[in-house]
């Protein structure tokens, strides 16, 4: 049947990192003819901008209250958690039940189980979307459904935690695990996320920012686990390409440096000659990691682009915070082989420059496709959250990336971490040439390959919804 009109909800986390992939799955929906509302908050707003000029007709908005959080680091996720439920769920309810024509089904983040009470409540399908893989999203379960314990964890950091069931039979040692994943009996909080994160294996169906030829086996596996074939790989999602650059440029934060500026300095490097270091947008480096990280940049002798995260000022008012800054004189000595971003970086643009060849990256699963996309080298560096189970896929089994260091547990000494940065852009390395082969495999996925298909079978399967 036809789908256009076809109305769906969209409901990200208000997190950048997690609203930009569910937008430019939108982005694909509404190009097929489909409607959407996108539900979002108040502080995020910026965000849709460039896809309303898009699809001025047929995107829509409901606009929620932003949640305001005060606590800790360490329970900051439960806690936004929380909020957008007890903010939001009467609120959507009684939007659901007032619509003259309401969305035939909700696709919401894995973080928002809680929206299967509400879609079991209107009668409504819900699926998941994963800003992250398949097997990142297997290990996950796994761990909600047993959570792994350590006789000894204060003393045993390096206590092996194993997972059978997974294929391949992946390990982790205890520092890699979340906090939020760790048996604590008794921890409201704990069993909250826990539950929320089972919710999703009732939902309909699951939808991932990820491709068949990059996870093939722990799709099958997770399809087995949820005795559910409605498991769809849709990725990697790209930005709407009938934008405005610069609207996609500016899309993921403010600018620290100008972007013509800093694809000028690109201009004048040779090929695959930059190496490119970001961790992200959440992530703030230590002291120890920021001085590790600088001078062995400085003894490589390779040209970087170097971004580095500036705390929020509540971050930078915390109690012993380690807070790391760059070293006096750092930026006057590497002047004309460095290039110092404080703050957002086009890391799109930078990636699919041609002078860039080397990714240094926190292996957070936007970067990962971002990364395998342009067909960059990558040097692992995961810090938190599924980016051990992102830099495991990376290193040993896709044969793209190179082990550099891991958290502030295993930080390599300068010299060694210098080293392999002045060897990472060598052209003759096996991993640039498996690098080129998965970016083509990224580019055929969503240019009539399996993604292509397997979003045709879902707005499919979604029309028979609207039937």
């Amino acid at each position: 049947m036809s789908t256009n009109g076809l109305h769906i909800a969209a409901y990200p986390f208000p997190s950048s990192d997690h609203i930009i992939p569910l937008l430019d799955l939108a982005n694909h929906l509404l190009t097929r003819g489909l409607t959407v509302t996108v539900f979002v908050t108040t502080s995020n707003l910026p965000l849709l901008q460039p896809y309303f000029s898009a699809h001025p007709s047929s995107l829509k908005r409901l606009v929620l209250p932003s949640p305001d959080i005060t606590a800790p680091p360490q329970k900051r996720l439960i806690a936004i958690m929380r909020a957008l439920r007890d903010l939001h769920y009467s609120i959507l309810l009684q939007w659901f039940r007032s619509h003259s024509s309401p969305p035939v089904a909700i696709i919401s983040d894995f973080f928002l189980g809680w929206t299967q009470d509400i879609a079991c409540e209107l009668g409504v399908p819900r699926l998941v979307f994963s800003p992250a893989g398949a097997f990142a999203m297997s290990v996950a379960l796994s761990m909600c459904r047993d959570p792994p314990e350590n006789a000894d964890p204060d003393q045993d950091i390096n206590f092996q935690v194993s997972f059978p069931k997974i294929p391949d039979s992946p390990a982790f040692r205890w520092w890699q695990i979340p906090g939020h994943y760790k048996s604590l009996k008794g921890d409201s909080d704990l069993e909250f996320f826990r539950n929320n994160m089972l919710a999703n294996t009732v939902s309909w169906g699951m939808v991932f920012n990820s491709f068949i030829e990059l996870e093939r086996v722990y799709f099958t596996h997770l399809m087995k686990e949820l005795r559910n074939d409605r498991v769809w790989a849709v990725g990697p999602v790209s930005p709407p390409e009938n934008g405005d650059l610069q609207e996609y440029i500016v899309r993921g934060g403010v600018r620290s440096v100008p972007c013509h500026e800093l694809m000028n300095w690109l201009d004048a490097r040779p090929d695959n000659s930059v190496v490119y270091v970001c961790f992200g947008s959440r992530a703030v480096l230590t002291q120890r990691q920021i001085d590790v990280l600088t001078a062995a940049l400085e003894q490589s002798g390779v040209q970087f682009v170097l971004c580095v995260r500036v705390p929020r000022e509540e971050e930078q008012q915390q109690a012993n915070a380690d807070h790391g800054v760059i070293p006096d004189g750092f930026e006057d000595r590497m002047e004309g082989r460095g290039f110092v971003i404080r703050g957002w970086a086009p890391q799109v643009s930078i990636l699919s420059h041609r002078a860039v060849g080397v990714f240094v990256t926190h292996c957070g699963w936007k970067s990962v496709l971002e990364g395998i996309a342009a067909g960059v080298v990558m040097l692992t560096w995961p810090m938190d959250a599924d980016q051990y189970t992102n830099a495991m896929l990376l290193v040993e089994e896709l044969g793209v990336a190179i082990r550099a260091c891991e958290g502030t547990q295993n930080i390599s000494e300068s010299a060694e971490l210098a080293q392999l940065l002045a060897i990472s852009v060598e052209e003759t390395w096996l991993e640039r040439i498996l690098a080129k082969e998965l970016s083509a495999a990224a580019a055929s996925a969503v240019k009539g390959g399996s993604s292509d298909k397997n979003l045709d079978e879902l707005i499919t399967q979604l029309g028979d919804l609207g039937k």
